[in-house]
C-alpha cells in the first residue's frame, strides 16, 4: 500500500516528452511531446524548481494558473499540465517559438506578407481580448511570447506576468520582466510607468516592438525603432502610432486592428478575408458559403502550403461532410491534396472521395470523373473495386451525354485497379451498348478508342471475343472518326490476333474501308493493310516466326503497349485521336460532347457529320449516314449479336434518314453528285478506262438494287409481325398487303 504513494507522478503522466528537442522559452524550457495513448504530438513546456530562483518559481506558478483559465483562439490553448515538489508541466497544442519558426521561414526565402498579416491579426486580437474584455495587462508582450501552430498561426502565450490592469486585489504582485530579464529594458516605453497615458499605452509600444522584430529582426536597442527598415508601406503610419513618444496618442489594439483592416490596409487582403470566413463559416448562409469555396481555388496558390493542410483541408472535409458544400469542394480539395503525402492523403481525403462517388448529385459526379487523375493513384483496388465502380457504371446509362463521355474517359484509369469481373464483364458490357445504342458519335468513337488501349488489361478469352468485332462494328460507323477509331484500335493491338484471324476477318475488314468517303480513314486502312500483310509475308517466308509473332495471343492480362514497333504509327494514330477526343480539343472532327448537341450543325460534332454527309458524292452514298438518327439498337449482350459486325450494318445504311415503313420506294431514291464534279478526279483514282468504269458503276448498280431489294423484304416481315401481334382486325379497318 505504500508503494502507492510512493509512486513518482511523472511516470503516471499521460504525455511523453521526446528527447533532445529542448529549446528555451523565459523561465520555461520548451519540449515537443506525443500523448502515450494516442501519439497526438503536443508542447510540453517544462519548469524545473530546482533551477530557479523563488521569484522565477512564484512567475511559472502564476502562468501555470493563468493558462488553466484563460481561454481564447488566439491564445495559446492549455491541454493539461502536473505540479510537483521538483518542477512543473504545461502541456499545450503543438507549437514553435515565433523567433525559431521566423529563422526557418527565412532560410526558405522568407515569410511572405499574406502569412505575416494574418499572424499579426491573430496576435492584436488576442491582446485586445486582455486589454478590451479582461482588463488585463499582459506586461510581457514580444517575439519570445509568441508561438505558431502547425497551420502557421499565431498563438499569444508567456503569461508569466500577466496581471490585472488595477493591480491583484490579494495584494500579491508580480515582479516586472527587466527585474528578471535585464535585457529586457530596451523594450521598456520612454513613459515612466506612473504616466498619464492610458493602462494599455506600454503594451501597444511593446506591439510596435513585435512588428519592428518581425521585420528586421532582434532590436538592438530602444532607438532602432526610429528606423522603418523592412515595414511595409501600407503599415508604417500605423507602426509609427504604436511607438509614438506621447502615450495618449498611442492607439487601443481594436482600433489598430480596425486601422489596418481599413481598404488598402496591411491587414486587408485575400488570406485575412479567407480566414475570417473559415472562423465564422458555421454561420454563413449557403450561398455565401458556395460562393466561398468557388473563390478559394484561385487565391489557394498563393496561400502558405502549412495553412492549406491543416487549416483549409480539415474546413473543406467539414464542410462536404456536415455543410452540403457539394461538388464545389472538389476543386480547392484537390489541390490542397498536393500538398499531403501519400499517407495522409489516404487517411484525409480517399474516405471523402469513396463517399463522393455514392452521391446522386451529377455536377459532383462529372467533377469526380474529370479529376480522377489526381487522386487515382491513392485508391487502392478493393475500394476500387466495392466502393467506387458500383457508382461510375451509373455513368454510362445517364441521359446526359456528358456524364457518359466522362465515364467512358475515366475507364482508362480505373482499368488497371479492376477485378476480373468488373473488367471482363461488366465493363464489356456497357461498351457493346454504347458502341451500338449511343446516338452520339464521340462517345461511340471514344468507347473504341479506350477499349483499344485498355486491351492489354483484358484476358484472352476476352479479347478474342470483343476486339475484332468491336473494331469492325466500329469501321462501319456512321461518324468518321469512329471508323478512324476502329481501324486505328486493329492495328494498335495487332500483337492479340492469330495469323488465321488476320487473314479471314480482319483484313477483309479493312479492305472495306479502304473505299470510305473519308479520305484520313482510307489513308489508315491501307497502312494498316500493309502492317497486316507483311506479318503475314513474314510468317509464310519463314513458318518457325509464326510463334514468336503470336506469343502475345494467349497471355494473361498485362500492363504495357504493343509488343513490337511495327505498328508504332497505330498507337501514335490513338494518341492523336484521343488528344482531339479526349482531351477535349474544340474545333477538330469529332470533337468530344460537353454537353455538345450532334444536330446542331453549329457545334464540333454536328459540324463534322454534316461536313461528311454533304462532301460524299456519288456511289459512296452508301456510307452516308444521317448522324440525327439514333444508331440502330442492337443487342449489347456478349453473345455474337452483341459484338458481330454483321449484315444489319449494311441494311441500316440504306434505311436510315428515310420514312421506310409508310414509303418503301425512298430507298430507289439517290443524291445526284455536285455539279462539276468527277468521282475519279476527287479521289485521284484512274478513270481512263471507260469500259471500266463503267462496268463498276454497274456492279454498284446492281449492288444497290439487291440492297433495296433486301430492305424491302425486311420491312415487309417487320409489317406482318406487327399484324400478327395486334391479333384480328376490326370491322372497318384498312387492312394491309
Amino acid at each position: 500500500m505504500w508503494s502507492f504513494f510512493a509512486r513518482d507522478p511523472v511516470k503516471d503522466f499521460a504525455y511523453e516528452i521526446i528527447p533532445d528537442t529542448q529549446e528555451k522559452s523565459g523561465i520555461w524550457s520548451l519540449h515537443r511531446g506525443k500523448r502515450k495513448t494516442s501519439g497526438e504530438p503536443v508542447s510540453v513546456f517544462v519548469y524545473e524548481v530546482a533551477q530557479g530562483t523563488e521569484q522565477q518559481t512564484q512567475l511559472a506558478k502564476a502562468a501555470f494558473k493563468r493558462m488553466k483559465t484563460l481561454r481564447h483562439p488566439n491564445i495559446l490553448a492549455y491541454v493539461d499540465g502536473l505540479e510537483t515538489e521538483k518542477s512543473l508541466y504545461l502541456v499545450t497544442e503543438q507549437v514553435t517559438p515565433l523567433a525559431v519558426h521566423l529563422k526557418t521561414q527565412a532560410e526558405k526565402g522568407g515569410a511572405g506578407e499574406l502569412e505575416i498579416s494574418w499572424g499579426l491579426h491573430q496576435i492584436v486580437k488576442a491582446l485586445s481580448f486582455l486589454v478590451n474584455d479582461c482588463h488585463l495587462l499582459h506586461n510581457n508582450f514580444g517575439v519570445w511570447a509568441v508561438f505558431v501552430d502547425r497551420a502557421g498561426e499565431w498563438k499569444l502565450g508567456g503569461l508569466d506576468h500577466v496581471a490585472p490592469e488595477q493591480g491583484d486585489p490579494s495584494g500579491v504582485s508580480l515582479p516586472a520582466p527587466k527585474a528578471v530579464y535585464p535585457d529586457m529594458e530596451k523594450y521598456e516605453p520612454p513613459e515612466m510607468s506612473n504616466s498619464s497615458g492610458e493602462k494599455w499605452a506600454g503594451e501597444v509600444w511593446r506591439l510596435g516592438c513585435l512588428i519592428w522584430e518581425v521585420f528586421n529582426g532582434p532590436l538592438p536597442r530602444t532607438s532602432s525603432l526610429r528606423s522603418l527598415g523592412k515595414v511595409p508601406k501600407a503599415l508604417v503610419p500605423h507602426y509609427c502610432e504604436l511607438v509614438g513618444a506621447n502615450p495618449r496618442a498611442r492607439p487601443n489594439p481594436a482600433r489598430f486592428l480596425q486601422n489596418c483592416r481599413a481598404p488598402g490596409g496591411f491587414l486587408s487582403n485575400s488570406f485575412v478575408e479567407s480566414n475570417l470566413f473559415l472562423e465564422e463559416i458555421q454561420i454563413k448562409e449557403p450561398a455565401e458559403k458556395q460562393q466561398f469555396f468557388q473563390d478559394l481555388s484561385e487565391n489557394l496558390d498563393s496561400f502558405p502550403e502549412d495553412f492549406c493542410k491543416h487549416k483549409v483541408l480539415p474546413q473543406l472535409l467539414t464542410a462536404f461532410e456536415f455543410g452540403n458544400a457539394g461538388a464545389v469542394v472538389l476543386t480547392p480539395l484537390f489541390k490542397v491534396g498536393k500538398f499531403l503525402s501519400a499517407d495522409e492523403y489516404q487517411q484525409k481525403i480517399i474516405p471523402v472521395i469513396v463517399k463522393m462517388f455514392s452521391s446522386t448529385d451529377r455536377a459532383m459526379r462529372i467533377r469526380l470523373l474529370q479529376q480522377m487523375e489526381q487522386f487515382i493513384q491513392y485508391l487502392n483496388e478493393a475500394a476500387v473495386n466495392s466502393q467506387i465502380f458500383p457508382h461510375v457504371v451509373h455513368g454510362f446509362t445517364d441521359t446526359n451525354p456528358a456524364i457518359r463521355e466522362q465515364t467512358v474517359k475515366s475507364m482508362l484509369l480505373l482499368a488497371p485497379k479492376l477485378n476480373e469481373t468488373n473488367l471482363n464483364q461488366e465493363l464489356m458490357r456497357h461498351f457493346a451498348r454504347l458502341q451500338a445504342r449511343d446516338e452520339q458519335g464521340p462517345i461511340r468513337c471514344n468507347t473504341t478508342v479506350c477499349l483499344g488501349k485498355i486491351a492489354s488489361y483484358l484476358n484472352a478469352g476476352t479479347r478474342q471475343r470483343v476486339l475484332i468485332s468491336a473494331f469492325s462494328r466500329a469501321t462501319k460507323d456512321p461518324f468518321p472518326a469512329s471508323r478512324s477509331a476502329g481501324v486505328l484500335g486493329f492495328a494498335a493491338t495487332h500483337n492479340y490476333y492469330s495469323i488465321t484471324e488476320i487473314a479471314a476477318r480482319i483484313l477483309p475488314t479493312l479492305c472495306a474501308i479502304t473505299v470510305d468517303p473519308d479520305k484520313s480513314v482510307r489513308d489508315q486502312a491501307f497502312k494498316a493493310i500493309k502492317s497486316f500483310l507483311s506479318k503475314l509475308e513474314t510468317v509464310s517466308e519463314d513458318p518457325a516466326k509464326l510463334a514468336d509473332i503470336e506469343k502475345d495471343v494467349a497471355s494473361c492480362a498485362q500492363a504495357g503497349g504493343p509488343s513490337s514497333s511495327w505498328a508504332g504509327w497505330a498507337v501514335t494514330g490513338m494518341s492523336s485521336l484521343t488528344s482531339k477526343l479526349i482531351r477535349n480539343t474544340p474545333g477538330t472532327e469529332g470533337g468530344t460532347l460537353e454537353g455538345g448537341d450532334p444536330t446542331n450543325s453549329n457545334s464540333p460534332t454536328g459540324a463534322a457529320d454534316s461536313a461528311h454527309a454533304a462532301h460524299a458524292p456519288g456511289r459512296f452514298n452508301r456510307f452516308n449516314r444521317n448522324p440525327r438518327e439514333k444508331v440502330k439498337k442492337q443487342s449489347s449482350d456478349w453473345s455474337s449479336s452483341g459484338w458481330d459486325a454483321d449484315d444489319s450494318w449494311s441494311n441500316e445504311k440504306e434505311g436510315q434518314g428515310q420514312s421506310s415503313e409508310t414509303d418503301p420506294t425512298l430507298a430507289t431514291k439517290t443524291l445526284p453528285l455536285p455539279e462539276g464534279v468527277r468521282l475519279a478526279s476527287e479521289y485521284n483514282w484512274d478513270s481512263s478506262n471507260t469500259a471500266k468504269g463503267a462496268s463498276q458503276n454497274d456492279l454498284f448498280a446492281e449492288m444497290s438494287k439487291k440492297k433495296r431489294e433486301e430492305r424491302r423484304k425486311e420491312l415487309e416481315a417487320k409489317r406482318a409481325e406487327r399484324k400478327a401481334a395486334k391479333g384480328p382486325l376490326k370491322l372497318g379497318a384498312r387492312k394491309l398487303d
